[in-house]
């Protein structure tokens, strides 16, 4: 005579899955019956006004802009040559100068802005910490602190 294929594990199994289809039509039950007595539709929408925001009314047609698609710029933009002010000499503070690499970092007193400098662009021997006019130059990377001067 054959054992029977039917486990425990099996048997549970089949009861949680009986479990839960009961549960699921239980919902779908308490969603209908609250859809008649409430006469609602479901899921509100949402649309899109002119501005961006989200609403529940529908946006105005007349205010809709229309956008041309050669008006769109896919990318970063290109940056404008920066202008260059009435006084070019600028001064700063040594921030890091490495003496056997040969660069360092000067921090502009106005604006906190970090350039950096390479011994070729240097007048004056400079160490860290020292107050220095320089004037920038546009290098590979950014701008570059050219003609560095200790004051």
């Amino acid at each position: 005579m054959g054992r029977s294929q039917q486990t425990f594990s099996k048997t549970e199994k089949e009861k949680k899955r009986l479990k839960k289809r009961e549960e699921k039509r239980k919902k779908m039950e308490a969603r209908k019956l609250n859809k008649e007595e409430n006469g609602s539709n479901g899921i509100p929408m949402a649309y899109v006004d002119h501005n961006g925001n989200l609403t529940d009314t529908p946006p105005d047609p007349s205010m809709k802009v229309k956008v041309k698609a050669k008006n769109i710029e896919i990318g970063i933009p290109k940056k404008e040559d920066i202008e260059e002010e009435f006084d070019p000499i600028r001064k700063g503070k040594v921030s890091f100068f490495n003496d056997s690499k040969g660069y360092g970092f000067v921090v502009d007193v106005d604006t906190n802005e970090k350039y950096f400098m390479h011994i070729s662009g240097i007048i004056d021997v400079v160490t860290e910490n020292d107050k220095v006019t320089f004037e920038l130059e546009k290098g590979q990377r950014g701008m570059n602190a050219v003609k560095v001067k200790k004051v």
